[in-house]
């Protein structure tokens, strides 16, 4: 499940670190080839929101394997793309595959393990999306430039084999429990801790990935870095990343909402930063690595916070949490790609920034929300 984790963050991003080369093969601008970004989280969305009604009907064998099938064909597809549509269809698979795998994971991992190691599982699966996320762009940049773009992407081929050919063989048989309600998802949205929570969610990964998208297109007009500078950054960038995901368990357990609050203040203000200092290699590495550092261990908290919140619907919380922050990052991809096109990096990392202090702003409501609920059922058992 980890490995399946790795290749499908890997896969999902691989776009972030090629971004250049990729647009001038297949004669499209960097905004157009970024869609395939949004495309990916348009359908994981679709996916996730209804997956538990296939998962109802399924062994979760046969589905998590035909997920990580797709994730195969995806790679090659990209990979073998002659046009811009057949990049955006391979794209499309990867987030059908994205959408399905997540939404699952959790009640898979809770399905393998004895309740007192599930945390330990989850944290194991989640490990391959850390991991992913501190190599996958400076390798996919650094594959790129020996290999070209089409190479980075074909790597993923093997691996997504080699993660069907262990789950295939490691996985036992998961019978469905039962059919799940579609609605079971959307009934969720009718408590308002979760409602102003999901929508928090949904800003602060929607100004992450209208800045993050765009990186390597900043670094390399505005900042001015080659293809090793490039590939050294966003290696920078992964372990802090994975830094911040093992140090962040430190501060959940008494100051989740602070938390909360403060990772997009702080992102807010390192956007705005890079548009004031982006000609600056030193000072815009700096600024990187402590975005890897909070960016990358926030999406920690907000499961933690998932948790805490519904602790008797974590599958289906599960399903609307991927939903929302693979529409978020749809948004993102596609709003950024716009502003990016049509007016500059400017834009686009101001969006970031305006995005990220709303979710701020949201995270300090949801504090509040649950706290006076929790008043209320004091004073109702009372």
């Amino acid at each position: 499940m980890s490995l399946g984790a790795f290749v499908l963050v890997a896969s999902e991003f691989m776009p972030v670190s090629l971004l250049t080369p990729l647009a001038a093969d297949l004669g499209v601008t960097e905004g157009q080839a970024g869609q395939g970004i949004a495309l990916s989280g348009a359908f994981a969305l679709v996916t996730s929101l209804f997956i538990a009604s296939l998962a109802g009907r399924l062994d979760r064998k046969i589905l998590l394997l035909l997920l990580t099938l797709l994730t195969v064909v995806s790679g090659a597809l990209v990979a073998l793309a002659s046009s811009y549509f057949m990049y955006m269809v391979g794209r499309a698979l990867i987030g059908i595959a994205i959408g399905g795998f997540w939404s699952l994971s959790a009640a898979t991992a809770m399905r393998l393990v004895p309740d007192e190691q599930v945390p330990r599982a989850l944290a194991i699966v989640n490990g391959g999306n850390a991991l992913a996320m501190v190599i996958a762009a400076p390798l996919g940049s650094f594959l790129g430039s020996i290999m070209g773009w089409r190479g980075a992407f074909f790597c993923i081929v093997p691996m997504a084999v080699i993660a069907f050919v262990w789950l295939l063989v490691s996985l036992p048989a998961m019978k469905p429990t039962g059919q799940s309600k579609a609605n079971s998802v959307f009934r969720l949205l009718k408590r308002p801790p979760v409602a102003a929570g999901m929508l928090a969610v949904s800003l602060f990964f929607a100004g992450q990935f209208t800045l993050f998208t765009y990186l390597r297109p900043f670094l390399e007009m505005v900042t001015g870095v080659d293809a090793s500078g490039l590939s050294l950054i966003l290696l920078v960038m992964g372990l802090s990343g994975f830094a911040g995901t093992v140090l962040i368990g430190n501060f959940l357990t008494n100051g989740l909402y602070r938390l909360l609050t403060i990772i997009p203040l702080l992102m807010a203000l390192i956007a705005v930063a890079l548009v004031i200092m982006g000609s600056v290699v030193s000072v815009v590495t700096a600024l990187l690595t402590l975005w890897g550092l909070i960016a990358t261990a926030a999406p920690v908290a907000w499961w933690t916070w998932l948790a805490k919140t519904l602790p008797d619907d974590a599958e289906a919380g599960g399903g609307l949490m991927v939903a929302v922050v693979q529409l978020a990052i749809a948004f993102g991809a596609t709003a950024g790609g716009l502003m990016f096109d049509l007016i500059g990096y400017r834009a686009t990392f101001e969006l970031s920034a305006f995005l990220l202090i709303a979710a701020a702003l949201l995270a300090v409501l949801v504090a509040r929300v649950v706290t006076r609920e929790s008043r209320g059922e004091v004073c109702i058992s009372g």
